[in-house]
This record gives C-alpha cells, sequence and structure tokens, in this order.
C-alpha cells in the first residue's frame, strides 16, 4: 500500500483533504515530520488562508526547504499551490520557487474572492484522464496563478488563469478537488495512482 502523506502546517484543510483520500481506499498521514514527509509515495500539500503567515509556518518549521527536495509527486492544492510558485502579491511574499512565475490579486472589477463551481479547459495532462473539457470544479481563491508554461489546465473568471500546473513531480491544482464531488474525485486518484 502506498505511503500518503498530507503536510500540516497549520495552514491546511486536512480533514477533508484526508477523508476525501480515504474514501478512494488510501491509507493517509497527516505530519508536520520532515522524516515522514520524506518517506511517503505521495505527498499532498494542501493550503488555506494568507500567503505570508503560511510561508512563515512552514519556514518554522524546516517545512520549506522539505518540500522543494521532495522526488515523489507532490499535490498543492488552492494555497499549496500557490506557495510552490516564486512569489505572490498577497502580503509581496516569497514562495517555494518550484514554479517560475508570480501570484497575481483579481483585480477589483468582479467579485472576489472566486468562489464556486467552474468549468476547467485545455485540460493537458494525464492528471485530467477520464475529466470532460468544461467538467466543473469547486474554487475559492482571491489570487490566481497566470498561464504560463507550467499551465494544464485553465478557468476563465475575469481572466484565463491556471485552474492547475506541473513541473517535474510538482502538481499543483488552483480549485479544490477534496470538495469537487466526482470530479475532484477522479482527479485525486489519478495522481494518487501517478
Amino acid at each position: 500500500m502506498e505511503k500518503v502523506v498530507i503536510i500540516e502546517y497549520g495552514a491546511g484543510n486536512l480533514f477533508s483533504v484526508e477523508t476525501a483520500v480515504r474514501r478512494l481506499g488510501y491509507e493517509v498521514a497527516c505530519s508536520a515530520d520532515a522524516d515522514v514527509i520524506r518517506a511517503a509515495d505521495k505527498v499532498i500539500f494542501p493550503g488555506v488562508g494568507q500567503a505570508a503567515a503560511a510561508m512563515r509556518q512552514l519556514k518554522e518549521g524546516g517545512l520549506d526547504t522539505v518540500i522543494s527536495s521532495l522526488r515523489v509527486p507532490v499535490l498543492g492544492i488552492c494555497l499549496g499551490m500557490q506557495l510552490m510558485c516564486e512569489a505572490s502579491d498577497e502580503g509581496n511574499t516569497d514562495g517555494l520557487g518550484i514554479f517560475p512565475v508570480r501570484v497575481r490579486e483579481f483585480g477589483s472589477e468582479s467579485k472576489v474572492p472566486h468562489m464556486g463551481w467552474n468549468g476547467i479547459l485545455e485540460l493537458g495532462s494525464p492528471l485530467f484522464a477520464g475529466v470532460n473539457e468544461g467538467e466543473r470544479v469547486y474554487f475559492v481563491h482571491s489570487y490566481y496563478v497566470p498561464v504560463c508554461e507550467n499551465t494544464i489546465a485553465v478557468c476563465d473568471y475575469q481572466r484565463e488563469f491556471s485552474a492547475a500546473i506541473r513541473k517535474d513531480n510538482f502538481w499543483g491544482c488552483q480549485f479544490h478537488p477534496e470538495k469537487s464531488a466526482e470530479t475532484g474525485a477522479r482527479i485525486l486518484e489519478n495522481f494518487l495512482k501517478w
């Protein structure tokens, strides 16, 4: 049985993610222990909250360097995905630098946060095997990753932005697969089977 670890650093929606993974039949542990995280076969890096506070938490636990050094598949969710980027407009925060892109703030021309169900398009990855163009997933965020060379899915809200990104063994979903019903479960399972 694969060892799945969810990174616990005080800024994650751990219960929902843990429940979704268990529902798919996987054993999962939540941990802030570097050795436990390094020993995992798959790592999930969730996050809700403010970027600067979350990065402080990661650095205090030494998890910033642990995450960047991982060689197993890593899935960042929402703020977790954003923290894997170079920097964020939120608090002018430096990120982990895994993805060479800056997280931007939505403008005031539309309601923020972007919250609710939206379709994802231009699905360019095995992460979306069995998912059709335009299937809807659940978003809640005020900052976004612009479309870039690492984009593997887009969503349109005020502008096109990265709904998902990938570089090497690192994946990121701006949406919450753990809250996205059957479509989200399929995406999580695709990651866990990778």
